[in-house]
């Protein structure tokens, strides 16, 4: 991985920060928690691309590394809608959701 991809608090829009208390916190455990959360904020929030600093590893992978100082993966999903943005355990982990707000 490169080091463009790794994620601050900076380059993300208005992060919810969500601290699970846990030092040893897998993927699976937080990607449930990050889910529970958005839903919480939208009915039926669509993941658009995630981070794990543990494993190295993002997705989706695009061709460019960092795009205006942010890594690819930010700019994916930001670019598709992503309206939430929820940090894990100070960026451990970090998943981007589409939210739509309900018709009233």
């Amino acid at each position: 991985m490169k080091s463009c991809e790794i994620p601050t608090e900076d380059m993300l829009s208005h992060p919810i920060h969500l601290n699970l208390g846990e030092t040893e916190s897998d993927f699976l455990h937080a990607k449930r928690a990050a889910e529970d959360l958005a839903k919480s904020y939208y009915s039926d929030p669509m993941l658009l691309s995630w981070f794990s600093r543990a494993c190295g590893c993002y997705s989706p992978h695009e061709t460019e590394c960092c795009e205006e100082g942010r890594p690819s993966w930010v700019s994916y999903a930001e670019s598709r809608g992503g309206n939430l943005t929820i940090d894990v355990n100070n960026e451990d982990y970090v998943f981007i959701f589409r939210g739509k707000q309900e018709l009233s």
